[in-house]
């Protein structure tokens, strides 16, 4: 018994490693390649240029840094409110009978592969957003934020719905006890009880968001400039290198992974933020 169980610790040990070890070598991937190439081009004509053309040498990334911000900011402010009350509905007011309805959909919608929620996007949104505004092109900043607010809901309610169902009854009986209604006693003493798993359900919403490529590339409008409002096209960092990797050459190309490099240590940063929220919640 103890041989298998030194064998098992060996196994998990060793993925762990595996885990590890990729992540590394990622990270030394991007910055190996990355750094060098904005000492060619210039860490501040990179980061802060306006400018993106590849064929005048010009590759600054503003535009694409601003356009990852504001429509991932765009999706948190759509997908966030209605996840955490739809959850919130799911694990405390939902009927059985509609629970054994809406369950399986929310799994389905976490299923559904990127590009179909892009065809989505450019079928349906895009139309109507151009002809809610009147535009000449319905492929806009607040088309992608809409769409991408619908991409992380799955993710943030079943988080979330998780959390909320691991507070223990007596938070919610004891609000029962002292009087309180009993949506009284689901917003002001069951959710208290799980904000950390809630933040982490917005942590997760945000990662999807920030790194989604295909639905965005299909409904952005990818246009390499600083964005210019809700309703005018933008361009993400990974639209940027999704879309010009493939006949990108030589310094364009040193580029594109310097860009990688960049929305890798925006990720990490957001991660860390969220994770020390999360840390200051559990105390």
């Amino acid at each position: 018994m103890k041989r298998k169980e030194k064998m098992m610790h060996a196994v998990f040990f060793l993925t762990a490693c595996v885990s590890i070890l990729s992540v590394a070598l990622i990270c030394l991937f991007l910055f190996a390649n990355g750094i060098p190439t904005m000492g060619k081009i210039g860490p501040v004509k990179f980061l802060l240029g306006t400018e993106w053309r590849p064929g005048n040498q010009m590759f600054g990334i503003l535009p694409m840094i601003l356009g990852s911000i504001y429509v991932t900011a765009g999706a948190v402010a759509v997908g966030v409110p209605v996840g955490i009350l739809t959850a919130i509905f799911m694990a405390r007011f939902c009927p059985p009978r509609l629970y054994r309805i809406m369950k399986p959909a929310v799994e389905l919608l976490a299923g559904i592969p990127s590009v179909v929620y892009g065809f989505f996007g450019l079928v349906v949104l895009v139309p109507l957003i151009r002809d809610t505004f009147e535009l000449v092109d319905g492929q806009t900043m607040l088309t992608a934020s809409l769409l991408l607010g619908m991409m992380i809901l799955p993710t943030i309610i079943n988080v979330s719905e998780s959390s909320i169902r691991a507070v223990p009854q007596s938070y919610y009986e004891g609000g029962l006890a002292l009087g309180a209604s009993h949506e009284r006693s689901v917003f002001f003493a069951v959710l208290p009880g799980c904000k950390s798993g809630i933040l982490s359900a917005v942590i997760l919403g945000v990662g999807r968001a920030i790194g989604e490529t295909m639905a965005v590339i299909m409904v952005a409008g990818n246009q390499p400039r600083m964005p210019k409002g809700l309703l005018a096209g933008v361009r993400t960092m990974t639209s940027n290198i999704v879309i010009e990797m493939g006949y990108a050459a030589d310094l364009h190309r040193e580029a594109l992974i310097s860009t990688a490099a960049v929305l890798f240590v925006f990720i990490l940063i957001i991660n860390l933020t969220f994770s020390e929220l999360k840390r200051r919640a559990d105390i």
